[in-house]
């Protein structure tokens, strides 16, 4: 199903938010929505990856908050596994590598940018926790709706 943000900010008003300028989308569809859920990392991607690997993402959209160091915390691997878990979309205050490997794999992939390295220490993240950043608080079980105009959260399903 197509949706588009623009339409649903005009429709929801008073239900929305918008998540700020500066998200672009690295991955394989233009557009998303699902139930949210949410995952903090530190440095290290490895819960991210047990996350996508091992559990099914169908109707789901994984919103990451990242330290704000310049690495990349998804790649073709973890796209690979959203992918093959029927993920619709990883939202990230962060940044992504392998950006031509990934724009054929149909999961959709908003983050700040790109950078070409890893993290390399082996540290813990934390799940289901209340995220906040773009002017946009996420929580587990909010809904998230992303096209090519923007990214919007609301608390209830609105489609």
């Amino acid at each position: 199903m197509t949706i588009f943000t623009a339409d649903l900010c005009d429709e929801y008003s008073d239900q929305v938010q918008v998540l700020a300028a500066g998200f672009q989308n690295y991955g394989g569809v233009d557009n998303c929505h699902g139930e949210i859920i949410t995952i903090k990392l530190n440095k290290n991607n490895s819960d991210l990856i047990k996350l996508l690997r091992d559990e099914d993402g169908t109707g789901k959209v994984v919103v990451v908050d990242v330290d704000k160091e310049y690495f990349a915390v998804v790649g073709e691997n973890l796209m690979k596994f959203a992918h093959q878990n029927n993920y619709a979309g990883i939202i990230i205050n962060g940044y992504v590598r392998d950006t031509f490997q990934i724009t054929d794999i149909p999961v959709a992939l908003y983050a700040l940018g790109t950078c070409p390295r890893k993290s390399i220490p082996v540290t813990s993240g934390e799940r289901a926790i209340k995220l906040a950043f773009g002017g946009v608080e996420f929580s587990q079980g909010d809904y998230l709706y992303a096209d090519t105009d923007g990214v919007i959260v609301t608390k209830e399903k609105i489609i």
